[in-house]
């Protein structure tokens, strides 16, 4: 085990504050489960808009509803997002740190880190983070080792890969933009370089600071046969901008989650990241009504993919969907 970096909890002091705050709560309401007597004070820290991460926190409270708890009247979240900002997810995640909130759910890489960072004396549980480990959250994913752990959204990239050489077979060289700002887009990115490898691919990438580079990040991509988005939170949150300027260019996009392929991609083998979300209200559910270690609680990924098809984006990219996958498909846009 590494040494913990500031603002992480030690296990032990991670177990004693998880123990403290059951307690406390089940002083205050007879302990009963199922939400009868209790009451819990979250902090939800989102760090942008769209569609995947509004999935998530969606479904981590829509835990609390099927275990019984009534937001307004025993269970009360804090919802603050950061748009997009880092400076703001800190602000919010020190903002949490002296709002005396039982748990704190952060959603996405860069909420994480400043929460686990920020909050020393209350679990904190992330949600759409891709790869805990590299972004320095937990020791392990079997052994978080401190107050923080939650679920990955890592997706099968090799079988995302498998889709995009089945819809552009004739692909040689595929294009990615993404945030030079976030780790869990580094992970991806190489995850696809070697997932490229087997169908002979190329992968040319381009970073981009903010939404507004990302127009000019695809044309600088030169001539690719598609373009990879993964689930990275500044360019999923301007996918549209990022799909106009594909299709004027004859690309199509590929995507690594359902919101992308929301926004204009036309296909994806991916995650229900609302599942996802509800998956992290029941591990929070765990430690707060039976006084689960936050320290070692594994890091959980999604139980299952699904497809998600854009006819009509499909249809706009040149892209054929095979009959076999739209029969299981789940169409959007």
């Amino acid at each position: 085990m590494r040494t913990p970096t500031p603002g992480r909890l030690t296990a032990l002091s991670a177990a004693a504050a998880a123990s403290v705050l059951v307690l406390s709560a089940c002083g205050d309401g007879g302990g009963s489960s199922g939400g009868e007597g209790e009451s819990y004070s979250i902090g939800i820290s989102q760090l942008v808009q769209h569609p995947a991460l509004d999935a998530s926190a969606e479904g981590f409270k829509e835990a609390f509803a099927d275990a019984g708890y009534t937001e307004g009247e025993n269970v009360e979240f804090d919802l603050q997002n950061a748009n997009g900002e880092q400076a703001t997810a800190v602000s919010i995640a020190q903002s949490f740190a002296t709002d005396g909130h039982d748990l704190v759910l952060a959603i996405a890489t860069p909420a994480a880190q400043a929460a686990a960072q920020a909050i020393m004396d209350a679990p904190v549980l992330f949600t759409s983070v891709t790869d805990p480990v590299a972004a320095d959250l937990v020791d392990s994913l079997e052994q978080p080792g401190g107050n923080v752990t939650g679920t990955s959204d890592l997706a099968s990239i090799p079988e995302q890969f498998d889709l995009l050489a089945q819809l552009v077979p004739d692909a040689e060289t595929v294009g990615i933009v993404y945030s030079s700002g976030e780790v869990n887009s580094e992970v991806q990115v190489d995850a696809a370089k070697e997932a490229a490898q087997g169908h002979g691919i190329e992968i040319a990438e381009q970073t981009v600071t903010t939404a507004n580079d990302i127009g000019q990040a695809v044309s600088a991509l030169g001539d690719v046969d598609a373009i990879y988005v993964p689930t990275d939170n500044m360019v999923v949150s301007g996918i549209g901008s990022l799909v106009q300027s594909a299709e004027s260019a004859g690309i199509p996009v590929i995507g690594a989650e359902a919101g992308t392929v929301e926004g204009g991609a036309a296909a994806t083998l991916g995650i229900d990241y609302h599942e996802l979300g509800k998956q992290t209200g029941e591990m929070a559910l765990r430690i707060l009504e039976e006084d689960a270690d936050p320290a070692e609680t594994p890091v959980e990924t999604a139980s299952k993919t699904t497809y998600v098809v854009n006819e009509a984006a499909a249809e706009a990219q040149g892209v054929e969907i095979p009959a076999e996958i739209l029969d299981q498909a789940e169409k959007v846009g």
